[in-house]
């Protein structure tokens, strides 16, 4: 039984409201910049390999923030750090306009390696708060933040394919993206609840949810709901605090956990399927298929959308069979897909192969983000950790296919995806919820 004082229904409902903010914000920001890499390229005359080089600079400015995270989020909180690193992707995106404006490539470096200092720090941030208002609505909603995440990065290349059609110059594409996102997303983030709102709740359990949140009303956790709410403006929460008042622990602790260790690799084994899929997918359908650019779209369309699905429905799957037996479903489901994807002898089975490879993956990063967040008193470090190794397959997984597909072709290069499934398999029982005993309450007066 929680002895902290209940939040009342619409402020967790607005709390909702904000997360799905930050996070179809930052799928939002990021594809906006990704749907002109192309434009780019030709902009500043960059081939592959210097494109490649550029594009680092993001990875080395994630790579940067995502340990260190942790740390910060402890200290000022999550609705801080989600505020001021929207702010600073939004200044970066200004940033790399002016470069590709000016034909200056440094100054596209710095742009784009502050948009992945901020990126990586935002992403463990909105997680923070996610697994926060999950545990305060009571059900599985993690899976639709990322959802929301995933509707972002549609709405934001969509947004970028208009713009190229209608030969908008990347420049200013990019500074109006960048002013929005700065703008917005702190203006939302103002409905974050604190970090400690939940931590005398128990963690999900691993099975059916009874019950619900401590509320005067129950809390559905869809967007629209949730915005409704948001719209009517932040009220007081249950405490002033901004950060969670944990016990003394070393900043990096959380790296010599063997249970966070584990659920690294597994939300590895996912994010590594994922990227994969979302730089290789098209191109391994028109050279292995030998289909033409649109079918290659098409088929990335049908991934991208089975994942959304997935990641919007799946919570009642969660919810009513637990999370170790669903994901050891849906990831042999996707497995068999992408088996089918790369050895189908024809495309319309490949199509069937993307869909289930799509669907099937769609839980594993958010579950993982969840399940690294059991603890609310040390979900900071944790959850920076789990993504620091999640996000090694973001930025590093995509160009080692393309290296292996140099030698052997793309379609056949993308099976490295089926073996790190199976070791996803393997670890699978590491996202099985902790006991009351396992975890660290917040310190309280």
């Amino acid at each position: 039984m929680s002895t902290a004082t209940p939040l009342a229904a619409p402020v967790v409902s607005r709390a909702v409201g904000a997360t799905y903010v930050a996070f179809i914000g930052s799928g939002f920001a990021f594809a906006s910049w990704a749907s002109r890499i192309p434009q780019v390229r030709d902009r500043l005359d960059l081939s592959t390999a210097a494109l490649g080089l550029v594009l680092l600079a993001i990875a080395a400015g994630s790579v940067l923030a995502l340990p260190a995270s942790g740390p910060v989020i402890a200290r000022i909180g999550s609705r801080r750090m989600v505020a001021v690193t929207a702010v600073l992707l939004g200044s970066a995106l200004v940033v790399a306009s002016g470069g590709v404006l000016a034909g200056a490539l440094p100054l596209l470096v710095l742009g784009l390696f502050l948009l992945g200092l901020a990126n990586g720090a935002w992403d463990v941030a909105m997680n923070v708060h996610g697994a926060v208002v999950e545990r305060l609505v009571g059900r599985t909603i993690m899976t639709r933040f990322h959802a929301g995440f995933s509707v972002g990065t549609v709405a934001g290349a969509l947004l970028g394919t208009l713009l190229v059609h209608l030969d908008v110059p990347v420049p200013w594409h990019l500074a109006v993206v960048g002013v929005v996102v700065a703008v917005a997303v702190p203006l939302g983030s103002r409905a974050f609840v604190p970090d400690d709102s939940a931590a005398d709740l128990d963690p999900m359990d691993d099975g059916p949810v009874g019950g619900g949140p401590a509320q005067d009303e129950p809390v559905d956790g869809s967007p629209a709901d949730a915005a409704a709410s948001l719209a009517a403006g932040p009220e007081p929460t249950a405490s002033p605090a901004a950060a969670p008042a944990v016990a003394p622990r070393g900043a990096f602790a959380s790296w010599t956990e063997p249970r966070t260790l584990l659920i690294g690799v597994f939300v590895l084994a996912f994010a590594f399927a994922e990227g994969t899929a979302n730089d290789w997918i098209a191109v391994a359908v028109i050279d292995g298929y030998g289909a033409d650019a649109a079918l290659g779209t098409l088929t990335f369309a049908v991934f991208l959308t089975a994942m959304t699905v997935g990641r919007w429905y799946g919570p009642d799957l969660l919810d009513r069979f637990g999370r170790v037996a669903t994901i050891r479903v849906m990831a042999s489901v996707s497995l068999v897909g992408l088996l089918l994807f790369i050895f189908s002898p024809s495309l319309p089975l490949a199509l069937v192969g993307a869909l289930l490879w799509g669907g099937g993956i769609a839980l594993g990063f958010p579950l993982g983000m969840s399940a690294a967040a059991d603890d609310p008193a040390l979900a900071p470090g944790r959850v920076s950790v789990v993504a620091s190794i999640g996000y090694v397959a973001f930025l590093a997984g995509p160009p080692l296919i393309g290296l292996l597909g140099e030698a052997a072709g793309v379609l056949r290069a993308v099976s490295v995806v089926a073996v790190l499934l199976a070791l996803a398999l393997l670890v699978s029982g590491s996202v099985r919820p902790l006991e009351r005993s396992q975890t660290r309450r917040a310190t309280t007066a």
